[in-house]
Order: structure tokens, then C-alpha cells, then sequence
């Protein structure tokens, strides 16, 4: 998504610029078009914009955003990676009960995400189907826009998900999925059962190999099929998809390495952030990124033997990773949701299954 302002006396001049659609708003007598589904920039590559709100739910005396039982929640799509860290986070440290959710429709037009519409959850198979999304459960609001606007009605940046929400103060404290992550692991444990407060994603003693192993597996794996998918021009789509399966098979290596010291993760046999931040990349890759983003350089069903297996570790046999995707919201999404990159919104059968048994 890209964001373009110009000066403008009236909103006739309030446009869509060739094929991207967009939506205009009116900033201090200028006009910003923010193209939502514009994802590359003029030199045919993508770049990730920066979140936008950054501020901390601590356990600190006197913080802004003190951690409470059923003070936050969560807007998410069960479509997005970013917002999938932040659901898996929330089951494995106990808070379910403690953050509630509002899942967002998983089709993203000009105008952003929605929620859906009655008839859209007249689709559901029972009550419990979450593959629509569900209502605004805070303020029945019929667009994540117009929670942003809450926050600041001067807001003009993106409308992102996740995005975590006080509902005390009626604003949002956070949209950047890593910090999200952090909050939930740590700042809550004086609110969950003991059970889930000895729960570490980010341990101390870890904390260097975890940093250094997302760094290369944002920007390679997590941003890597993005900047493949989202390429306008052949060179450097060719060389980010060649680099995301360089980074593929490092990863291999070290899943192979540690299955050969008995170990089951990326840093041994503790469950780290970085094993959340990978999966919610892999758990996509055959079922989307393989054809959708044209990262068809191999499956990991089968190409990628000890990165399959420690895939269906986490989907098949931890609480937390299955119950929180949703291949059909992550299928359609992506297939109806890029009409530069799929303009009759056919979502392709397979694979089958999405992800295979343990």
C-alpha cells in the first residue's frame, strides 16, 4: 500500500489513479490518497511501511497501559502472519479469557478490511465457524478504519492489522505485531494461571540467537514471499524469491542440525518467539505462497523435510498453532484480496490438504 498527498480544493479531485483504487482524505487543505491495494513502489519492489502506534502495556508502576484482565483487545485477520503471531501468543500464554477478539472479514478491498456483514455470517457452518471473521464486538464498526479514526481522527496512515485496543481509554496502544508478541509473553503474568506465567518465548539467555534468527527470517521468509509476490518487475522479483529459498534451506540446515541432537526447535527444545515468527510463514507457504506469490521454487511438503516435520510439531501436536488458522479465511484472502495479482479472484483447490497429517 502506498500513500500519495497533493493539494486540492474540492473532492471531485478525490481520483483513483489508473487501476489502484483508493481512498482520499482531506489533512489540513491537502488531499492524501492512501492506494490500499498498491503494494509496489515505482521501482517494482515492495517495502513494508512502519507501524505507526508503539506504546507499551507494562507491569511498571504508574504505566500508561497497566496489564488488567478484560481491559484489551484484539483486532485481527486470521488471513495476516503479523496478526496470526499475536493469537498464537495470546493462546500460549493462558489469555483467552483475558483478551477478548474481533476477527475482521477475510476479503481486503480499496477500502481496507471489514467486518462482516450479516449475510456474510448467515455463510457460517456453526456458530463457532470463524472463516468470515466475526462482528465488531467493541463498537459494531463496519470498517478497521474507522477504529483507527477513533484513535486519532487525524490518523493517515495504514489501517493494519493486528491492532491491540484499550478499551478503557478507547484507543489503540499498539499495531506492530513483534512488540504485540512481546507484551503478551511478559507483561501478563502476574494476571494468568501459574501454568501459563512460566511460559518464556523470549528467555533471557536466548534472547540474542532469538533476535538474530528473526532478523534474517523477517527479512528473508516472513517479508521475503511479500517482496517476491508483490514485484512488478522480473529481475527483482527473481532475485527475492532466490534469496527467500536460500533462507529456506538455512533454516533446513538448522532444523537437520538440531533433529540430530535430539532437539525439536530452532533453538533447541524450548519453544521460542522465533519458532511463532516462522510458523505463521510456513503454515502458509504451500497452501499460498507457493502459487499465489510465485515462490514455486519448491514445496515444503516436499522439499523440506525437517522443516515439514517440525511444521506439523507445532500445527498437529501444541495447543495454540491449529486452532488459531484457518486455511479457508488464508485462501480466500489472499486470492480475492489482489486483483493486480489474481484479477478474477479464482482460489485454486489445492493443495490437498492444506497441511498434511503428523
Amino acid at each position: 500500500m502506498s500513500k500519495v498527498c497533493f493539494q486540492a480544493t474540492s473532492k471531485s479531485e478525490l481520483c483513483c489513479s489508473g487501476q489502484i483504487e483508493s481512498i482520499a482524505l482531506f489533512l489540513g487543505g491537502s488531499v492524501c490518497v492512501i492506494e490500499i491495494q498498491k503494494f509496489a513502489d515505482n521501482t517494482g519492489a515492495f517495502k513494508r511501511q512502519a507501524s505507526n502506534f508503539r506504546n507499551w502495556i507494562s507491569r511498571e508502576a504508574g504505566a500508561e497501559f497497566p496489564p488488567e484482565s478484560n481491559r484489551y483487545h484484539l483486532y485481527v485477520s486470521y488471513a495476516c502472519p503479523w496478526a496470526h503471531r499475536t493469537l498464537i501468543g495470546r493462546s500460549l500464554k493462558g489469555l483467552e479469557s483475558h483478551i477478548s477478539v474481533s476477527v475482521v472479514h477475510w476479503h481486503m478491498d480499496s477500502k481496507g478490511w471489514r467486518f462482516p456483514t450479516e449475510s456474510d455470517l448467515s455463510l457460517r457452518k456453526t456458530a463457532q465457524d470463524m472463516t468470515y471473521g466475526t462482528v465488531d464486538h467493541l463498537y459494531g464498526l463496519e470498517r478497521l478504519s474507522q477504529l483507527y479514526y477513533k484513535a486519532d481522527p487525524n490518523y493517515s496512515g495504514r489501517f493494519t492489522v493486528p491492532v491491540l485496543w484499550d478499551k478503557k481509554k478507547e484507543t489503540i496502544v499498539n499495531n506492530e505485531s513483534s512488540e504485540i508478541l512481546r507484551m503478551l509473553n511478559s507483561e501478563f503474568n502476574d494476571v494468568v494461571a501459574s501454568e501459563y506465567a512460566h511460559v518464556d518465548l523470549y528467555p533471557e539467555d536466548l534472547r540474542q540467537q532469538i533476535d538474530d534468527i528473526n532478523t534474517w527470517v523477517y527479512d528473508t521468509i516472513n517479508n521475503g514471499v511479500y517482496k517476491a509476490g508483490f514485484s512488478t518487475k522480473q529481475e527483482i522479483y527473481e532475485d527475492e524469491v532466490t534469496q527467500l529459498f536460500k533462507s529456506l534451506h538455512r533454516v533446513e540446515a538448522i532444523l537437520k542440525e538440531n533433529h540430530g541432537k535430539g532437539h525439536k526447535f530452532l533453538l533447541g527444545n524450548q519453544l521460542t518467539e522465533a519458532d511463532v515468527r516462522l510458523f505463521t510463514t510456513i503454515v502458509r507457504f504451500d497452501a499460498v505462497y507457493h502459487q499465489h506469490f510465485k515462490c514455486n521454487l519448491g514445496m515444503i511438503r516436499h522439499d523440506f523435510p525437517f522443516l515439514h516435520d517440525w511444521l506439523r510439531l507445532l500445527y498437529w501436536k501444541i495447543p495454540g498453532f491449529s486452532e488459531t488458522t484457518d486455511f479457508d479465511h488464508i485462501k480466500w484472502h489472499y486470492t480475492k484480496s489482489h486483483p493486480a495479482i489474481n484479477p478474477h479472484g479464482i482460489t485454486p483447490v489445492g493443495p490437498i490438504p492444506s497441511i498434511m497429517p503428523f
